[in-house]
């Protein structure tokens, strides 16, 4: 005997997740660990206490140097953290 409304259990998971709003907060730890992918391990080195708030990724970062040069790609960055998690989670990007 075969169902005819049988659901594939990834689209009952995401349901589940977005139902009980757990989809943000999974999506926002996602960015932060897609952070060391996208910008590589030594910019990463040199990043610590990376967290979201309002949809603003916050980077503490231990050069100066570094700072401005990241600032320079912020748009570029955003683009390519969200696109690694598949939506839209953050806005903008802080560097202290």
């Amino acid at each position: 005997m075969k169902r005819n409304d049988a659901e594939q259990i990834g689209d009952m998971i995401r349901k589940f997740f977005r139902l009980n709003g757990l989809e943000s907060p999974l999506n926002e730890y996602r960015l932060v660990q897609a952070w060391k992918d996208v910008v590589g391990p030594a910019i990463a080195g040199y990043t610590s206490n990376l967290y979201i708030k309002n949809q603003i990724l916050y980077v503490h970062l231990t050069s100066s140097v570094l700072r401005q040069e990241l600032m320079m790609g912020r748009d570029l960055l955003v683009r390519n953290l969200n696109k690694q998690v598949g939506a839209q989670v953050i806005v903008n990007i802080i560097f202290r």
